[in-house]
This record gives C-alpha cells, structure tokens and sequence, in this order.
C-alpha cells in the first residue's frame, strides 16, 4: 500500500494543487493545470481502500460503501492540510486531493477588484461568491473574512465541508463547524446558529432548499452572511435560488432575495504566464435600486446590461477582468480570447486600439467616488485593539 503521507509529502514538494488517486495507475498530480503521474505503483481498489481507512478510519469507510461518497479534511506531519473527496467510478473507489494553503492570501495578493475589500465593511446583507469547481471561491471567502479578521470586533461563525482555511481568532472570535463533524449538515447547522449571537456567518454552499431559506432569513436578520453557489454569473445566481423554491414561493422569495442581496462575485481561474500560479478573472454585481428592482420584478436577464454601465461603482463584466488581466501581463491571449463570452469582441478589445479605449474606462473607474456602492448605511467601524490582546 502506497504511504498517504509519503505521497502527498511529495504532491507539496512538487507545488501540486491536486492528486487524483484512481485503480490501474499510479497517483496523478495537478501542477499548474497539468496533469503528471507521480513516481509510485499503480494503484488497485485494495490499496485505495487501505488508503482510505488509514485517513478516516473503519466506521467512516462503512459509511463510505452505504453512500458511495465520503468529503472530509486531512492533514500530514508537516501542516499541509488536504480537502479530500471519496467516491466510486464503474464500481470502483477513487480518491481526489485539493492542497489548501496554510497561508490565507489578501485579497490585494488574489488580485481582486478594489470593490471586493469595501464588501467587507458592510453591516448586513448577502454576499455570494459564485464559480464552477476549483474556481477559488473558498480562497476569495476565507481572504475576506480574514480581512474582517484584521479590522474588526466581530463574532464570526463559520458553517463548511470540509474546514479548508484554519481562522485564527485576532480581533475577531471565530468558530468554524465542519459538516459530518461538528454539525450534521448546513440545514441542522443553520437552524441553531442564530441562537449563537453571531454578527457574520459563512456558509460554505447553499446546496438545497432548506439551507437556501436558513441563509436568506440570516441575512434578512440582520447579519452578514457569506456563501457560494456553483454559478457562473450574477444572472444565472439570481436564477438558481429562484429556481430552488416551488412555484408559488417564487414572488416571495424575488422579493426578499432584492432585500437581502448585495453583491455576486463570480470567478474563474486563468493559468499566469508571468510566474507559477492561477489568477482569477471576475464578474461584480452590486445590488444597487435598479439591480434590486430587476430581481423583484422577474428580470434577471437585465442584470449584464446593468453592470455594463455601472462600472464607475465597482461592477464589471466577466469580459471585462480577462481583458484587463491580459494587458498586465498576467494571461494568454488565445486563453483570454477562447474563455470570453464574445471571442471576436475580445479579439478586437485585445489590440493596441483596444487597449487605449480599455484602459481609458479602467482609469474612469478608478478615479470615481470611493463610497461605499452596495450599502447606503455607514459600515462598521474599525476597532483599534484585537479582541485577543493584539493590536494591528
């Protein structure tokens, strides 16, 4: 049997992000969107099985065959921690790695949108984080809060599966429940986290109607709530919670959500040619009066039209991010041209004639106010000592 900790010792050296652990080969790594087989046996569906108990031991792996999938945490000698996913494909069990970063990045090192840091100083409301798999949502959620972290007394309760990001009390105090461990699932988690006095609660994934509903009515209370969804846009996000509900809920949960909604970040990775590493490319929506009213009134499909021409509040098209990206240096041009909406626009945006009249936009936007454009209310403000002693 391959040593786990051996293996995903040498996926760290290696700078991997993920490995992916299937029956007749060896363990493949993920370097850099690559895949490389690494330098061990092939596996077979015993091994992994031994594999797997040596992680999560024999109950786990009961449970495991009943449900034929199993998502926990793991960590080796040396603190690299894991988020790992257990399952079965043609009958046979498979096991994937996604390296999380001891480290939580800022929000300035993801290169994100100046907008993102003002979203950490409101006082209520939803905040979304939305992308496919492995698109960075948990690494922007953990940049924020940890933001909040830094800057403010807060009590922060986190809800997730599995825990990525270990959130060390500073000004703030923080509890993190992992599902399966500390609490069931989100919905029995949610049920009694408003009775835990918090001031912001995080929701790893709004998975069904129950934990939808339980993360709208913590907003509508008075918090503010993070969480994602696996959308790729603010108008497909509008859609998706809609859509949880039945029909004759529908009117009433558009009205709500346009009460409670302030800002959709959705996000996905490109490779840098620049240096090692992924960098997001990003679509903001802010719930501003005309956004609001299109999410009551059922006209969510005028959600692009409206970040089109509120970019000197902080919104932008997804276009938008991966042109400005490729004129920093930081992307491909035939990725940046494949991966947008409009590829013959882009192609034209991607020219020194483009580049001028991006450029000019991107100067607008920048030189615009600096108030606060989801939130008509004053943010909260900065304590000066941390709540644990120290002081930043």
């Amino acid at each position: 049997m391959i040593d786990v900790k051996e293996m995903l010792t040498e996926a760290i050296k290696n700078e991997a992000s993920d490995v992916h652990v299937n029956i007749e080969m060896p363990p493949i790594m993920r370097i850099n969107t690559e895949l490389s087989p690494m330098d061990f046996p092939v596996m077979d569906e015993k091994g992994i099985m031994l594999m797997l108990e040596a992680m999560v031991g024999p109950d786990k792996v009961t449970g495991f065959l009943e449900k034929r999938d199993l998502d926990f945490s793991t960590k080796i000698d040396d603190g690299s921690r894991f988020r790992v996913n257990a399952r079965f494909q043609r009958e046979s069990p498979a096991i994937s790695f996604r390296v999380i970063s001891n480290n939580i990045p800022s929000l300035e090192r993801l290169h994100l949108p100046q907008i993102v840091n003002d979203l950490i100083d409101l006082p209520r409301g939803l905040v979304l984080v939305t992308g496919h798999t492995g698109s960075g949502k948990s690494t922007t959620l953990a940049s924020m809060v940890n933001a909040i972290n830094c800057k403010y007394s807060k009590r922060i309760i986190t809800l997730e599966d599995p825990i990525e990001y270990a959130l060390e009390n500073d000004k703030c105090m923080i509890e993190q429940r992992e599902i399966g461990s500390d609490c069931m699932d989100f919905a029995s988690g949610l049920k009694h986290v408003l009775r835990q006095d918090p001031d912001i609660i995080l929701v790893g994934e709004m998975r069904d109607l129950e934990t939808t509903s339980s993360t709208i009515t913590g907003a509508e209370t008075g918090h503010l709530v993070f969480s994602t969804l696996h959308t790729t846009n603010a108008s497909q996000t509008v859609e998706r919670i809609i859509d949880i509900y039945p029909a004759a809920q529908q009117n009433q949960i558009r009205a709500m959500l346009a009460n409670t909604l302030q800002a959709v970040i959705s996000q996905t990775l490109f490779k840098r040619i620049d240096q090692p590493g992924m960098i997001p490319c990003t679509e903001i929506l802010l719930c501003n009066s005309a956004v609001r009213n299109c999410i009551r009134e059922g006209r969510s499909f005028e959600l692009p039209n409206i970040i089109e021409t509120s970019k000197q509040i902080g919104m932008q098209m997804m276009d938008h991010s991966i042109a400005d990206n490729y004129f920093k240096g930081y992307i491909d041009r035939e990725e940046a041209i494949a991966r947008s909406s409009n590829p013959s626009k882009m192609e034209k945006t991607l020219t020194e004639e483009g580049k001028a009249t991006h450029q000019s936009a991107a100067m607008a936007t920048a030189s615009a106010t600096s108030s606060k454009a989801t939130a008509k209310e004053e943010p909260a403000k900065p304590e000066k000592n941390g709540l644990f002693g120290k002081k930043k």
